[in-house]
């Protein structure tokens, strides 16, 4: 049963065909959690809160930065040194009392993963390094939770969606770079619109898996190159020699990410890196 203000509020929803009450339903009663509240996260939390998403949980252990606020609209000069978790919270509450948000104020790690997906029915990925990139898609799928994966650097982006049983994202990296050949972010750059429009596309494939209509990304990888406005589209399939999903796993539970991924060690840790990047 909604309430007068929830059928204000969504009445747009509801007029859909493809939405209507049920599936308004549907998203006010789901849960996602987004792991990171950085440049994907923030269009992602922010539509996903505006569409009365009941439960957003928001993984980051990360202070509002300035250099954050290019792309990072969930955050505010004025919130410059805040927790991103608490910033987080303070718009998207904000924006639809409707929204409960749960914040994890820890870096995801071997020793919590599975503890903190597995109250959520989607998991999103917004950071893009790779020893938290693995442990989310290691994570997710030990869980049987759809992942809806997006990346970006520089001028180019790419979303698609991990279900049980179609695949995951070693099939599609069966290894990870070196750890100089894959510079984050900060390091190499990235126009501050990309985020939004990669992050747009991941909370479109997320409503779509609430409400189960429409064709997700299950199953195909888009590549946007924002400098020509190109979209392009590849297959992927479950590889049976997937060390995770695959005929035979050898990977059976979660690993040492950063040894994985052959992260070098300096200042900075994989996981802090990750609070970072996007």
């Amino acid at each position: 049963m909604f309430t007068v203000e929830q059928v204000q509020r969504y009445s747009r929803h509801m007029l859909l065909p493809e939405v209507g009450a049920a599936g308004q339903a549907k998203i006010l009663n789901a849960s996602v959690l987004a792991i990171g509240a950085g440049g994907l996260g923030s269009p992602v939390l922010y539509y996903l809160a505006a569409a009365g998403v009941g439960t957003l949980g928001v993984v980051d252990f990360d202070t509002v930065d300035r250099s954050n606020l290019q792309r990072q609209i969930l955050h505010r000069d004025d919130r410059v040194g805040m927790p991103k978790t608490a910033s987080a919270e303070a718009t998207l509450t904000g924006l639809n009392p409707d929204v409960t948000v749960v914040r994890h104020d820890e870096p995801l790690t071997s020793d919590n993963a599975l503890e903190i997906l597995e109250p959520y029915d989607i998991v999103v990925n917004g950071c893009d390094n790779f020893p938290t990139r693995y442990l989310a898609n290691d994570a997710a799928y030990f869980l049987g939770k759809p992942l809806v994966d997006g990346s970006v650097m520089r001028f180019e982006g790419m979303a698609t969606v991990f279900e049980p049983g179609t695949g995951c994202y070693r099939c599609l990296y069966p290894t990870p770079p070196p750890p100089e050949m894959a510079p984050s972010c900060a390091e190499a750059g990235v126009l501050g619109v990309l985020p939004g429009l990669i992050g747009l596309i991941q909370a479109n494939e997320v409503l779509k898996l609430i409400v189960g209509n429409g064709t997700s990304l299950t199953g195909r990888l888009l590549l946007l190159d924002a400098m020509e406005m190109e979209f392009r589209e590849l297959k992927l399939r479950r590889d049976p020699e997937c060390p995770v999903c695959g005929e035979a796993p050898t990977i059976t539970e979660l690993i040492d990410y950063e040894e994985f991924c052959g992260f070098a060690g300096g200042d900075e840790s994989p996981a802090e890196v990750a609070a970072v990047a996007v």
